[in-house]
């Protein structure tokens, strides 16, 4: 079986990626799977087409010390995202783009064209599934191919995964999680002492936190977190306007003093629940937990989330929540999950 990938998007996430498609290519093999990158397009960093394979080791090469793919020797240069979704003989796209939240483009057009040609596609970028899941699923249905976008949530954590399949039929109601570690980072460095001011500096200085940090901080990233969680597993159609949100801007070190002498702990919870009569309720917000919470232990840019069930009572998973090679990673799984399917 051959599969053959065009990437969009070669910033850490993209690159991490292909480190590990390169890693994986003998197990690959020894699957009888023939898994091949044939292009790679980055609104900055430049494209490269070439329909028989690219050198993985090559593009890394020229990305480390020209900062650019434009100089690769054998292939197409100069496709945009576009053009590579629908000239490439890619039969799998692979969306690793920014996101924006507010109209998921380019990324929702991409992932459109990609389904409309056929082509399997896979998400790291959450603006699609946050503004368009139901359309994007009922779309690959039609046209009779595989989406999948475990990295859009816990990065590699397998969230998605474990509702969607362990979950299934566990009798699930909703979940509360960690899911923003920048948030979840600058709540530990506050609980050491540092206000909040001094605490988001350190998370900037260590690459957590965006020079421009409201996402996090206010709950955004999240908040469109919960959206997907919610209707990839409570079989819901919620929007972005319907997830109340509150970030943790406001919190000064007397709130996490206050919160110790009670024996709780702050974090940034995101949460959904279907009540008795059907409706759901999400939202993003500061609470105080007992530190006995399994929640409540979890510390630093880690991200974790608890499931309620029926069955199995509440199942918590922790892990990265973002990162080149956790990102990539799910990335990886969900095109292994893709094979698996149509083999």
């Amino acid at each position: 079986m051959e599969l053959r990938i065009a990437l969009i998007g070669f910033g850490v996430v993209g690159q991490g990626f292909v480190r590990i498609l390169a890693q994986q290519e003998e197990w690959l093999k020894e699957q009888g799977w023939d898994v091949k990158l044939v292009a790679v397009s980055d609104i900055q960093k430049g494209s490269v087409y070439n329909p028989d394979g690219l050198n993985i080791d090559t593009l890394l090469n020229l990305m480390l010390n020209e900062k650019t793919i434009a100089g690769y020797p054998d292939g197409v240069i100069g496709f945009d995202g576009t053009k590579t979704i629908s000239e490439s003989n890619a039969n799998l796209v692979v969306e690793a783009s920014w996101s924006n939240l507010e109209t998921g483009e380019p990324a929702l057009s991409y992932a459109r064209r990609a389904i409309e040609m056929s082509k399997h596609i896979v998400l790291t970028n959450k603006g699609p599934p946050v503004l368009a899941l139901c359309e994007l699923k009922k779309l690959a249905q039609d046209n009779s191919v595989e989406l999948r976008y475990e990295g859009t949530v816990l990065s590699g954590t397998p969230a998605i995964n474990l509702g969607q399949l362990n979950l299934s039929q566990s009798g699930l109601r909703g979940f509360r999680g960690i899911l923003n570690g920048t948030s979840n980072f600058i709540l530990t460095l506050m609980e050491e002492g540092q206000d909040y001011d001094a605490a988001l500096k350190r998370a900037q200085d260590e690459g957590y936190a965006e020079a421009d940090p409201t996402a996090d901080v206010d709950g955004h990233d999240a908040q469109g977190k919960v959206v997907i969680l919610t209707n990839s597993l409570l079989n819901a159609d919620i929007r972005l306007s319907e997830v109340h949100c509150e970030g943790i801007r406001g919190m000064s070190k007397d709130d996490i003093e206050s919160a110790r002498k009670e024996g709780k702990r702050w974090k940034l919870i995101a949460s959904a629940e279907r009540i008795d009569d059907g409706t759901i309720i999400a939202s993003v917000k500061p609470e105080k937990l007992s530190l006995n919470h399994p929640l409540a232990s979890v510390m630093g840019a880690t991200n974790s989330i608890t499931f309620s069930t029926e069955y199995l009572g509440d199942v918590t998973i922790t892990g990265p929540g973002a990162g080149a090679f956790p990102t990539g990673y799910a990335i990886f799984t969900d095109i292994l999950d893709i094979i698996r399917c149509i083999k």
